[in-house]
């Protein structure tokens, strides 16, 4: 697979979002182990996961834990890959979503994640998600804090604004803030600013939710129709389309497109070979419907 760059990394320009194999209705370990495999294999050499992905309660870390015993029976080359987590999301195990940026609870996260994934220090450590009970700048000035001690090799933002991506890089340093994972699909382009942002500094941007959701192929099909016209042409899956479509914008990013099952990591990273005429990609970016 091409190769792009995070931080002094390199990894598969097609990453794997683990959140699909924690959350409910998610697959048995053993196939959830079989597809972190096979995504591994086929060069998605950054997986992304976080301590948030679980049902919540006694459950926390389940993403974590699994992508760590994942890798421990993996045969191929553990050093070739990039294992990438979040600290500031909750999961109370209502189903819903919390944020908590407090200092306190952040480095207890750290340590945390450092555990689960039996490592010493996190390859590269996320802010998850803004808190607005706790100042941007005080949270991540906690993963400066993490960065200086050695526990985390590389910062990371997610779900940023380009104020916050520059308050960021000013915490923690030049060159230090490495990646910035925001929600991108035909269905969200909200965060076009962002990536182009990220384009110009140098800055990895890894979109979210690619497809705009699991199981949401019909509605890519129906919704935005020029995926499907050059899917056809090509003769693949509308993901890969989607896909080859977010690698055409910059070298910096990286898609981490989610999958509970082999099939579904082997077609995603197939797209990292799929090459689309100037025609296309402008059809693509006129589709219509830009937000929802």
């Amino acid at each position: 697979m091409q190769q792009r760059r995070i931080g002094l990394r390199s990894v598969g320009a097609i990453g794997l979002g683990e959140m699909p194999m924690s959350l409910e209705g998610r697959p048995d370990e053993a196939r959830s182990i079989e597809t972190i495999h096979a995504a591994l294999d086929a060069g998605m050499t950054l997986v992304d996961t976080a301590d948030a992905y679980s049902v919540g309660g006694d459950d926390t870390g389940h993403g974590e834990r699994l992508v760590a015993k994942a890798l421990a029976s993996w045969g191929g080359d553990r050093d070739s890959v990039l294992v990438a987590t979040k600290g500031g999301h909750l999961r109370p195990g209502d189903g819903t979503w919390t944020v908590n940026s407090d200092p306190a609870y952040l480095r207890s996260a750290a340590e945390a994640s450092l555990r689960r994934l039996g490592v010493e220090a996190i390859e590269l450590y996320q802010y998850h998600r803004p808190d607005p009970k706790v100042p941007y700048e005080v949270a991540i000035g906690v993963f400066k804090e993490l960065l200086d001690a050695g526990k985390v090799r590389m910062v990371g933002i997610s779900n940023a604004n380009i104020a916050q991506i520059d308050l960021a890089r000013s915490i923690l340093g030049e060159g230090n803030l490495v990646s910035v994972q925001n929600q991108f699909s035909p269905f969200f382009r909200s965060s076009e600013a962002e990536l182009r942002y990220c384009g110009e500094l140098g800055i990895a941007f890894l979109p979210w939710s690619p497809f705009g959701g699991i199981g949401n192929a019909e509605a890519l099909r129906r919704e935005h129709p020029g995926f499907t016209t050059v899917a056809s042409a090509h003769g693949v899956s509308v993901h890969q389309v989607v896909l080859a479509w977010m690698l055409a914008k910059g070298d910096h990013v990286i898609p981490i497109p989610g999958a509970s099952r082999p099939s579904s990591a082997l077609d995603s990273a197939a797209a990292a070979d799929l090459k689309l005429s100037k025609d296309e990609l402008e059809l693509l970016d006129a589709d219509p419907r830009a937000d929802g």
